[in-house]
């Protein structure tokens, strides 16, 4: 598994962010890779592994609705179980 932290990881995991969303026509300064992984992380040991990815998805999909994104994380994160 990569290190979200490695410098190198970082660089060629945000090309890969720019090319992916240029490629889909969406901005990419909206990809917060820390957030995500943070939400996937919360998702997965709070909850359910495989939900990890649908968690993202339902959030991108808030997102395309419109509203602030951090504010959609953290209610998403609410509907969690406890810690």
């Amino acid at each position: 598994m990569s290190d979200l932290h490695d410098a190198g990881n970082r660089d060629r995991w945000e090309a890969w962010v720019r090319e992916a969303c240029a490629a889909l026509g969406v901005e990419s300064s909206l990809v917060d890779i820390d957030a995500i992984h943070a939400l996937t992380k919360e998702v997965a040991h709070r909850f359910e592994r495989p939900l990890a990815p649908v968690s993202s998805f339902i959030l991108g999909l808030a997102i395309a609705g419109g509203g602030d994104p951090d504010a959609l994380r953290s209610r998403l994160e609410a509907t969690l179980p406890p810690a």
